[in-house]
């Protein structure tokens, strides 16, 4: 892996970088106080390329690459996690529908994404009974005499669901267990499709979460993903991917809160002289910067073998999991770096930690992420 950046991943990671410290960094905080949906920022976003960074150029992405992807997240991730998380899946879903659609679902779809027509797009795995055992979803689709199908069952924590212009959604088409799973592109206000009140959340709180209940909700046959019954293959090659852009998020909301211990601690005064002379302050600021690197090398590396299409499936596990892990104990410290202060809301780590908390449990837990690397490293 080149640890130089070429010209192009420098352009997107500066563009992400202007925009997320001159619009979005001043707004953070009202954000996720208001728990307000920033869509102007998102279409700022997708008018710079940024919902579609790894999507090819004549389906209106910017066609940067995975590495360019992880650098922009972690860039606008240290601004406003709320705002990732946004991007991360409209990005993940373009991508989704760039490989498994056919020329008309990309035509259709991908460009109202990457253009910002969509305020964002959404991911429906999960449900209430089905979390880290995609396998065992209850969502089923049966298909009519006219080709199309009707949708029924009930999804859970569905990131923009509120706002998406399309939803990927998962639903048994077949037997039990994996092998019965397919894959539907469903639009917004599709007939049937109820979105649920959006979830009171720990962190994230400028980012729309909420549930989704298919009642007899019809979708015609051009809304198939993929193959019929090949369903959860797209899933786990999306969440490969996924977790590359959560790994990259929890690294941005690291560096944001080392950035703002560090600077506390240069002028908190305690004892005669600025808390950053104390060793104990030191030894706090210099684990967090070496967690950090160490985060981002490992997702970097796994964003560099998914560009060149290789295997990553344990690198980008690898890659979730210690950097959602690692920032836990980041915001933690920086938090303590600012003893009292840190645990009010006019200074930003406490929703720092906030933000980070989530980071172990989506695109697959923490426990998820120790079994796909412990299969690889058995050779199962």
């Amino acid at each position: 892996m080149n640890l130089e950046l070429t010209e192009t991943q420098r352009l997107v990671r500066d563009t992400a970088r202007k925009i997320a410290t001159e619009r979005i960094a001043s707004v953070a905080g009202a954000l996720d106080r208001e728990e307000r949906f920033p869509r102007e920022l998102l279409r700022e976003l997708a008018e710079l390329g940024l919902y579609g960074v790894n999507v090819p150029e004549e389906h209106g992405g910017a066609g940067a690459g995975a590495v360019a992807y992880a650098l922009a997240m972690m860039e606008v991730s240290r601004a406003c996690a709320s705002t990732a998380v946004t991007m991360a899946v409209s990005n993940m879903v373009a991508e989704v529908i760039c490989a498994f659609g056919t020329e008309e679902q990309k035509e259709r779809h991908v460009r109202r994404i990457t253009s910002g027509e969509y305020a964002a797009a959404s991911f429906a795995l999960s449900e209430p009974e089905s979390g880290s055992d995609a396998g065992a979803l209850g969502t089923t689709a049966r298909r009519l005499e006219d080709g199309g199908w009707v949708l029924d069952g009930r999804k859970q924590w569905i990131t923009s669901g509120q706002y998406a212009g399309v939803i990927v959604v998962w639903a048994r088409t077949g037997g039990p267990g994996t092998g019965g799973v397919s894959t539907f592109l469903v639009e917004a206000g599709a007939p049937g499709m109820e979105v649920g009140r959006p979830e009171d959340k720990l962190g994230l709180r400028a980012s729309n979460t909420v549930p989704l209940a298919f009642e007899g909700c019809r979708v015609g046959p051009d809304a198939l993903l993929g193959s019929e019954n090949g369903g959860f293959r797209i899933a786990m090659m999306a969440l490969d991917g996924g977790r590359i852009g959560i790994a990259s998020q929890a690294i941005g909301i690291g560096e944001a809160a080392l950035a703002a211990a560090v600077d506390y601690a240069k002028n908190r005064r305690q004892f005669g002289k600025p808390i950053a002379e104390h060793q104990a302050i030191q030894w706090m600021l210099a684990d967090s910067r070496a967690e950090l690197d160490a985060a981002t090398i490992l997702t970097l590396r796994a964003a560099f073998l998914k560009e060149r299409d290789r295997p990553f499936t344990r690198e980008a596990s690898m890659a979730k999991l210690y950097a959602s892990e690692a920032v836990q104990r980041v915001t933690a410290r920086a938090l303590q770096v600012h003893g009292g202060y840190g645990y009010v809301k006019d200074f930003p780590v406490e929703r720092h930690l906030r933000d980070a908390r989530v980071t172990t449990i989506y695109e697959g837990t923490s426990e998820v992420q120790r079994m796909v690397i412990a299969r690889q490293v058995l050779g199962r």
